[in-house]
């Protein structure tokens, strides 16, 4: 850094300038060079990273709603960073084993993988399966099986990162295979630079992490078609609107539910239910005027009537019981 000029030096300059005599600077040290590395795996603009943002925000809203059908929980998918750095970096950040599963482009010849925590995989298995997601392994390997079982949630990365990337070309995402070892899943030399995507994952407050990684020496094309004037404003397109309100609205008004109608209750001895043979009849406390009680996923929730809608055994609902009443 240069030195700061006295008050007298500045001075005696101003004095110089008004006399009209020109003087040799002050400090005639030569600037200290900076060495630059032309290897730097910067290729990628500003501008074009914004618009890879917007892209891949947009892939975390359809990848979440995914989740949250899938699951059955409370999902949130925050983009944290995308960075670039050389292939030999970030190998040393995976960990061994690993849950990786590499990918392609077809008819390009780009490559990435996609990578789960094993934290992220196991509970994603445990919760497929019908756990709680808090099920845990003593060892972090996954077997074939439980490959097979995330294969669910690796086509459907792939199905919305096509989907995603299709506002600038009109790409395919397809699964290659799945490895444990980062040194067997090479998508490019280790000093040629990648692109990776930061992804932190939250079910039910439960924080995940999951990359993105792309080698960006086949980008070229690609790259010359992002436009951010075109691209800043990309939302998800299959719902009439794209807030994340409406995407779970949607979702949650086409779950299914189990409905049970409960159309009467008695009492019986286990003796009389020893004797019960084929025809006998069970009188039960109400009749077939009465109304009866219609559950929703084991929740009482409403009241109707027994009847027959062509030729169809059905239920008339009568009234939603109040909130005070059900149990």
């Amino acid at each position: 850094m240069a030195e700061l000029l006295s008050q007298q030096e500045i001075d005696s300059l101003l004095n110089n300038i008004k006399n009209g005599e020109v003087t040799e600077a002050i400090n005639n040290q030569e600037k200290e060079a900076v060495p630059f590395d032309f290897r730097l795996p910067n290729r990628i603009s500003k501008n074009q990273l914004r618009t890879i943002r917007n892209i891949h925000e947009n892939f975390s809203e359809n990848f979440t709603s995914f989740l949250v059908t899938k699951l059955q929980s409370v999902v949130n998918i925050n983009l944290l960073s995308i960075d670039q750095l050389y292939y030999s970096e970030y190998v040393l950040s995976v960990a061994n084993p690993a849950c990786l599963y590499t990918f392609s482009i077809r008819d390009t010849d780009i490559k990435g993988i996609v990578e789960l925590s094993n934290e992220f995989a196991f509970s994603l298995i445990d919760r497929l399966l019908g756990g709680n997601g808090k099920g845990r392994k003593e060892s972090n390997v996954i077997t074939i099986i439980e490959q097979k079982v995330l294969l669910v949630i690796i086509e459907s990365v792939m199905k919305e990162l096509t989907n995603a990337w299709n506002t600038v070309e009109n790409l395919v995402f397809e699964i290659d295979k799945f490895e444990s070892d980062i040194d067997f899943a090479q998508i490019t030399s280790p000093n040629e630079s990648v692109l990776l995507v930061n992804y932190e994952v939250i079910i039910d407050d439960e924080p995940f992490m999951m990359n993105v990684c792309y080698a960006t020496f086949a980008f070229e094309k690609i790259l010359s078609n992002l436009s951010t004037k075109s691209l800043s404003t990309i939302r998800p397109t299959r719902y009439k609107s794209g807030m994340a309100k409406d995407i779970m609205s949607y979702y949650i008004k086409h779950t299914e539910l189990d409905v049970e109608v409960e159309l009467g209750r008695t009492k019986l001895l286990f003796k009389e239910i020893q004797q019960l043979q084929k025809g006998d009849i069970i009188v039960l406390n109400k009749s077939v005027s009465d109304e009866v009680l219609v559950r929703v996923s084991n929740k009482p929730l409403l009241m109707g009537r027994i009847g027959e809608v062509n030729g169809h055994k059905a239920v008339k609902i009568t009234r939603k019981i109040p909130k005070e009443e059900q149990i």
